[in-house]
Formats: structure tokens, sequence, C-alpha cells
């Protein structure tokens, strides 16, 4: 794979004045480096043992097509500025979703995939003790992340 057409994207995530908030950074994945080393990289996070006991946390939430590039996101937080970040969308913000035989949605925009990162990070915060371990440290972040419907993947609907 041509690895010009693939992107890590990390979305930065952060309290500021008692909001959730994010900062997106975002380039080509580099010839033999990771996805998640890059995800650090443009977090600032540097090297994972590093990181211990800071309640730093890197998560791969999600993946679309754009622009004829895969885009690779990544949840990091706690983003060390967030004072310079925007202000998440709502809590009840829907995501983009597909249909059964195509199943990416036709348009996924940035407060899609920040919804569908928070929805993820509230189910990992339930079912994954590392996750768990690291909001121990930063509990008013998670404490607005919990806010969110928990999620694996898109919002799940009765279909009947």
């Amino acid at each position: 794979m041509d690895l010009a057409l693939v992107a890590v994207e990390t979305l930065l995530i952060g309290v500021h004045d008692g909001h959730l908030t994010y900062r997106a950074a975002e380039e080509g994945l580099a010839d033999n480096e990771h996805p998640d080393a890059a995800a650090r990289r443009l977090a600032g996070f540097g090297s994972p043992l590093g990181s211990l006991g800071s309640g730093r946390l890197i998560h791969s939430t999600s993946w679309r097509f754009d622009a004829g590039r895969i885009v690779l996101t990544y949840a990091a937080l706690p983003d060390p500025d967030p004072a310079t970040a925007q202000r998440f969308p709502a809590s009840g913000a829907m995501t983009a979703t597909g249909t059964a035989l195509d199943p990416s949605p036709p348009h996924v925009d940035r407060a899609d995939v920040i919804a569908h990162a928070a929805r993820h990070l509230a189910f990992l915060h339930r079912t994954d003790p590392a996750v768990a371990e690291a909001a121990l440290e930063q509990p008013p972040l998670w404490a607005l992340l919990d806010a969110y419907q928990p999620d694996v993947a898109g919002p799940v609907r009765p279909h009947r």
C-alpha cells in the first residue's frame, strides 16, 4: 500500500472551562512508521513508556476514506493545551451511517468523528481495564466523556 495514501489523524481531547475540547493534528503516514507511533508523536506524547502513570491514553477509534486516502483516527488524551482547542459538539449529536451494502457514510465531517470517538471512549471506560486505570488520573475529563452514550461503533438503534 502506498503510505502517502494513509493519513493519521490525532484528536487531542481535553477540558477547558468545564467543557470538552479537541484539537486535530493530521499528517501522512511516514515510511516504516507504525500508526500508533505517529499518533503519539502528533499528540506530543513521546515514548509509550514515558507516559505511564500520567493518565495519558492513545486509542485508535476509527478509520474513513476521505479524498482518495485512508484516514486512521486516534483519540489522545488529555490534551496538554486545551485552552487553544475547540469545544466538542453536543453530546446528543448523531454520527453518520451508511447502508447495508454500502456501510461507509457518503460524507463524514469532523463532528461525526468526534462524537464517535467520545462514544467509543465512554464504552472503553466501562469495559477496558487499561482505559479505566488511565481515567482515574483525569476525573473531570472522564466525567464529561461519560455523558456520551457508550458505543463501539455507530449509534446502536433497535431495528424493529
